[in-house]
């Protein structure tokens, strides 16, 4: 099973609280083994999102990767 697989999968019928346990889990262990999850997530939104919130979504990552 690829990774795309087994994230939907596993997200198949959870709640919106389940999601986002499921990311700070994944942001919290500072473990890199757990971002390719993190980005079939942003891969999922991205391919799901329309012109303007795509736009959104690059200002944001803009904005904080000058930051960084």
């Amino acid at each position: 099973m690829d990774i795309r697989t087994y994230i939907k999968n596993n997200l198949k019928d959870c709640k919106e609280v389940d999601v986002k346990e499921t990311v700070l889990a994944s942001v919290n262990q500072n473990d890199e083994v757990v971002l390719p999850g993190l980005g079939v997530l942003f891969e999922m939104l991205w391919n799901s999102s329309d012109d303007k919130l795509k736009d959104n979504i690059v200002k944001i990552l803009f904005d904080y990767s000058q930051k960084a």
